[in-house]
């Protein structure tokens, strides 16, 4: 017959197996990415973090500041996110040269920083959306009444980025005798324009807008309101995920319709009196592939 002191260690040995056991089953443990199931329903995050791509220094759109992010990419962002069950977000900086490669290796999840859909991108990640869709424009004084699109910019001396097609566009489609003065960042163009330096600044409308939503700019700037490009700004995220992307397109949808997608635009652009063509936007997200 087994002895008392021997039976009352055969279960204390059992008990603390049955502990260890529940010790090594996390509840609501962080998901590996945007389609791993959780253990608070159907959300795709599960109530874990999602690492989310966004510009760092745009105006508007994406913008790092000391109490945290804004910009009309961040509150896109923050509601399809929540919509997908997350609890958290970690902004990390996406440069535009990089978003396709931060993509595949992992480092974010999904990106939010006017990122163009375009098919040479499509063969290296998919895309959710478009949540917006921009068009090359031109920001001018507010009291320029000279400039009204692309064909007025004879003698005129416009501004863009070193290296970037838009202001190349206008000198070879529309004015031959535009005169180009190219800086390396958007802002030192809009500050050459607030002084006067140069006459008009040239990117996609909603970026122009968020530069002249800036405070320090606050009715002095406005963007000219004829688009003569199409951008559609859509959600990268891996290659093949057509699950993810279903959900997030299901968010967008359900943003528009409350109404929380032209709040948002206001909220972060509407300073600048800018109004997106309402023949394009709010845009129906593209069919997942």
């Amino acid at each position: 017959m087994m002895s008392k002191s021997k039976i009352f260690a055969g279960l204390a040995t059992i008990g603390l197996l049955a502990t260890m056991s529940a010790c090594n089953t996390t509840p609501g443990a962080t998901p590996a990415g945007p389609g791993a199931g959780g253990d608070n329903g159907d959300g795709a995050g599960g109530g874990g973090t999602v690492n989310v791509g966004i510009k760092f220094d745009q105006p508007g759109l994406g913008l790092k500041e000391a109490t945290g992010y804004t910009g009309f990419d961040v509150e896109v962002a923050n509601y399809v996110t929540k919509e997908l069950g997350y609890d958290n977000v970690n902004f990390i900086e996406t440069p535009s040269a990089q978003r396709e490669t931060m993509i595949q290796g992992g480092q974010v999840d999904m990106i939010f920083a006017t990122y163009s859909i375009t098919d040479a991108r499509k063969e290296r990640v998919s895309f959710a959306g478009p949540y917006f869709i921009a068009g090359q424009d031109l920001l001018v004084k507010a009291d320029n009444t000279d400039i009204t699109g692309p064909d007025t910019l004879d003698g005129k001396r416009l501004c863009s980025v070193t290296g970037s097609t838009p202001a190349k566009r206008i000198k070879d489609e529309h004015s031959q005798g535009v005169q180009l003065q190219e800086f390396d960042t958007y802002t030192k163009c809009v500050d050459a324009l607030n002084s006067g330096t140069v006459d008009a600044v040239t990117t996609d409308n909603v970026i122009l807008a968020g530069y002249a939503a800036q405070e320090q700019y606050a009715g002095k700037l406005k963007v000219v309101g004829a688009p003569f490009s199409e951008e559609k700004y859509g959600v990268g995220i891996k290659k093949g995920d057509v699950e993810t992307c279903e959900k997030v397109n299901a968010a967008l949808q359900k943003m528009v319709e409350s109404g929380e997608w032209e709040k948002a635009l206001e909220k972060t652009v509407g300073a600048s009196g800018f109004t997106p063509d309402a023949a394009t936007n709010p845009p129906e997200p593209e069919a997942c592939s």
